[in-house]
């Protein structure tokens, strides 16, 4: 932890004061991070290439998602490693919520490897089980909240947007909810990354949001203005969150259209269950449904086509996730992409209208 050790000299130089504050290591960690993402790149890439860890793209898909075949995937390894050394340096790394946050997102991360490792050793589009896949996600996530709630004093209310002073208390059965929220998010994240940069911003855009929403609730007077949860301990979170996007922004660099590398299931699920916990943590479990909107859609759209197929035998979409069936429906990759960007800003700044609206 470099800014404790440059704090440590304060008395002697002044300047060096500024690392005690949130915000100022938010910045440097976010900095930090996009640089080593922007340098890394190339590099990483190359060794993906030279590993032949190709896609595989699904038989069924779109026609022309056939030409990415063989596209370099795991890159959201490169994410991983970005986040990981500014958060050693500018993040306290004795804060429980830290140590929880990147356990979930990490614990993800292996999951997506080890099923993107199966997809590129079998050369196809399987990967790992579901029913493996899901039960250790549930097992991470579950036994993390567990422990939050037992020893770290995590709430197990669970507030309600748009409205004052109003909270559902579950006890120990918030351990089912918040994995349940953890989960759902990474998968519903992962059924998201399917064109070149369409997951990546939104992700980019809900962490951002979910980072402010640490900050303030971490801070006493403003989360008492505001009249929202005060966690103790939450704006620790803020840089962790700056981390992910800048990564993320720099993984775009490569991964904007027509995309060098694809995130793989080891980003996906790791950026998935990262949004998942920060909602958990933050006390905003359920206004996470409105800031993962577009997220909640494209499962959905899954939920939706399998259910009606197998109690009718027909499709509601042409093909799902939702922005495959736009494909086929005639529009573009990149209109598709940028749309979806835009939606998802809206939501974010609809539920950032939830810090007045209650």
């Amino acid at each position: 932890m470099l800014y404790q050790w440059l704090y440590s000299f304060s008395d002697e130089f002044s300047a060096l004061n500024v690392f005690r504050y949130i915000t100022v290591r938010t910045f440097i960690a976010f900095f930090t991070a996009f640089f080593l993402c922007l340098i890394w790149g190339p590099y990483f890439i190359r060794r993906l290439r030279e590993k032949h860890f190709g896609q595989s793209i699904r038989e069924d898909g779109p026609q022309e998602h056939k030409k990415k075949a063989g596209t370099p995937t795991m890159g959201g390894g490169l994410i991983l490693m970005s986040t990981l050394v500014p958060c050693l340096l500018w993040v306290d790394m004795t804060n429980a919520m830290v140590w929880a946050t990147l356990l979930v997102t990490w614990g993800f991360g292996l999951i997506g490897y080890l099923d993107d490792y199966m997809k590129v050793s079998k050369r196809n589009s399987k990967g790992l089980s579901g029913k493996i896949r899901l039960a250790a996600e549930f097992l991470i996530a579950g036994g993390t909240i567990a422990i939050l709630v037992q020893y770290f004093g995590l709430s197990t209310e669970v507030s309600l947007p748009f409205v004052k002073n109003v909270a559902i208390d579950l006890g120990w059965f918030y351990v089912a909810f918040g994995s349940l929220v953890i989960v759902g998010t990474a998968n519903a994240v992962n059924l998201t990354d399917g064109l070149d940069g369409l997951a990546i911003v939104p992700v980019m855009i809900s962490a951002g949001t979910l980072g402010l929403f640490a900050y303030i609730a971490g801070h006493f007077s403003i989360s008492s203005y505001l009249q929202i949860p005060h966690v103790l301990g939450a704006g620790e979170l803020a840089p962790v969150a700056a981390t992910i996007v800048a990564a993320s922004l720099g993984f775009l660099w490569f991964n904007a259209y027509p995309a060098q590398v694809f995130m793989g299931d080891v980003g996906s699920l790791s950026l998935g269950g990262f949004l998942g916990t920060m909602a958990v943590l933050t006390k905003n479990e359920l206004l996470m449904a409105v800031l993962g909107g577009v997220f909640v859609v494209e499962a959905l759209s899954v939920i939706t086509q399998v259910a009606s197929f197998k109690l009718t035998g027909k499709r509601v979409f042409k093909m799902a996730p939702i922005h495959h069936h736009f494909e086929l429906k005639g529009l573009t990759e990149t209109k598709i992409i940028v749309r979806f960007w835009i939606i998802s800003l809206l939501l974010a700044v609809l539920s950032l209208a939830t810090l007045k609206l209650r």
